[in-house]
């Protein structure tokens, strides 16, 4: 017979006696956590093989990536309050089957249309999925414990970033039942199946006090505000940012601003807010979310101008691309190890801007390296740069989200849960937007190597920029903190 908890009976622990299944429920979180950043990644890498079975033009292409992105971004805060409001287990768990079932319809898409509509679904689901592990972590493990789960996170993030690639290099290449790019989807449906059965057994139910009601009109102006801003980030570089892409991104400023108020006004009322507006007193949480925008944009802005560089100018294969970011992925775990078990405990914010500064030299051997070997570059001879990037990356990262979600309160987790990925998500689409700019604008100009070494000192100098505005945060997490 089964000692696993039923899910009937699952709830959060007595902080006396920790909740005993509090580690596989870690697991199956990180499960969800690993699909959806694979997933954010893999369209690069089969883009080509889907044009050459679907058929469509580039903008088609492009939608099969945009359409995930915005669908996720724009869902996302929403996502992260319905657990609070109706259950974090619950909203968990119909997130991860609607990310499974659209993962299928991916994988057997008969048109570019069908793909499309898939991966909207897809991103959607994932929007009510990824927000509620924070809200769950934060009611199953004790406070002590929590520095090394939110270690995770960040290191888990850094390594499916870069092994995604090498994922969908693998797994195209790998071809099982003449499935090609239609691998790369529906590899989640086992990988989402096993989740869905840990999750089921082993995630305790947890919401907000009370009994809060929704708030639908904080949904339409948040929903509208975030796709003013998200769809021309998406769109513009490919479009050549038209006018219209620019207004739109105008636009979005008053319409969350609408939003904030509407928000402030509710919470004085008594009634619930979408987003708390009390998570802004605290400067680890605001701080966080600063920092977040240039961590997130610069690491991202990286990896891009990396992968294109090796792909476009040096006539790599993206298998071959992914595996010479294998020393970048190795690094963020050695990082992360040291951060984890040691440096971040005992440096706390310090921890975040000695990675940063690890990075931005790593960031520099880099481009050194590509100085030095030109167009005859041998994969192997990056690896030491990109470990030292990646040791710097998985420092950086590993203190992050502890310090910034250290003092948000239970009632308050799912709402910080889906602003703060929310907020990685549009620093991340930023940083492909702005830096993807400069790196095509470079490349259509006929400096292929200059538009590496650009975008690569231009996400340097964001890093560089970490180490300042890490000082917004607490010296440490559960720091006694100074309003803002």
């Amino acid at each position: 017979m089964s000692t696993a908890p039923s899910a009937a009976v699952a709830a959060p622990p007595d902080p006396a006696s920790p909740y005993r299944w509090r580690w596989l429920a870690l697991v199956a979180i990180l499960g969800a956590e690993i699909m959806d950043l694979l997933d954010a990644t893999v369209v690069g890498i089969a883009a080509p093989s889907i044009r050459a079975d679907l058929g469509g033009d580039g903008a088609t292409i492009q939608w099969i990536a945009a359409g995930y992105t915005l669908a996720f971004a724009v869902g996302l805060i929403t996502g992260g309050r319905l657990g609070d409001l109706y259950g974090r287990r619950r909203m968990f768990l119909v997130g991860l089957v609607g990310f499974v079932v659209s993962s299928a319809l991916c994988g057997f898409a008969g048109s570019p249309e069908m793909l499309i509509t898939s991966r909207v679904l897809q991103g959607l689901f994932g929007a009510l999925l990824i927000p509620q592990g924070f809200g769950i972590i934060k009611a199953t493990f004790p406070e002590t414990e929590l520095p090394k789960v939110f270690g995770v996170f960040g290191p888990v993030m850094g390594l499916a970033a870069v092994a995604g690639p090498v994922v969908a290099g693998a797994l195209i290449a790998w071809n099982p039942a003449g499935a090609d790019w239609r691998t790369v989807f529906l590899i989640n449906v086992p990988v989402g199946l096993a989740a869905f059965v840990l999750a089921a057994k082993v995630l305790p139910e947890s919401r907000a006090e009370g009994s809060p009601r929704p708030d639908p009109l904080g949904f339409v102006l948040v929903s509208i505000g975030l796709a003013l801003l998200v769809y021309p980030l998406v769109e513009g570089r490919e479009l050549g940012w038209p006018t219209w892409t620019i207004a739109m991104m105008v636009v979005s400023v008053p319409v969350l601003a609408i939003f904030g108020v509407h928000q402030v006004r509710r919470s004085r009322a008594g009634r619930a807010p979408l987003v708390e507006p009390g998570l802004f007193r605290s400067r680890a949480f605001t701080g966080g979310l600063v920092l977040g925008l240039v961590l997130f944009g610069s690491l991202t802005g990286l990896a891009f101008a990396l992968g294109l560089h090796l792909q476009l100018t040096l006539g790599f294969t993206p298998l071959q691309a992914g595996l010479v970011q294998a020393p970048w992925a190795f690094g963020i775990a050695v990082g992360a190890t040291l951060a984890g078990a040691w440096l971040g405990p005992k440096l706390g914010r310090l921890c975040i801007q000695i990675g940063a500064v690890v990075t931005v030299a790593g960031i520099a051997g880099t481009i050194a390296t590509f100085t030095a070997t030109g167009a005859g570059l041998h994969g192997w001879e990056l690896a030491p740069a990109l470990l030292v990037t990646g040791i710097g990356v998985g420092m950086a990262m590993t203190p992050f989200f502890d310090i910034t979600l250290a003092g948000v309160e239970l009632d308050m987790v799912g709402s910080a849960s889906g602003v703060l990925n929310a907020n990685q998500q549009l620093g991340a689409t930023a940083g492909t937007a702005v830096l993807g700019t400069v790196f095509f604008g470079l490349l259509e100009a006929g400096d292929a190597p200059g538009a590496v070494t650009v975008v690569l000192w231009l996400a340097a100098a964001l890093m560089a920029g970490s180490v300042v505005l890490a000082w917004l945060l607490p010296r440490r997490a559960r720091e006694e903190e100074v309003p803002v």
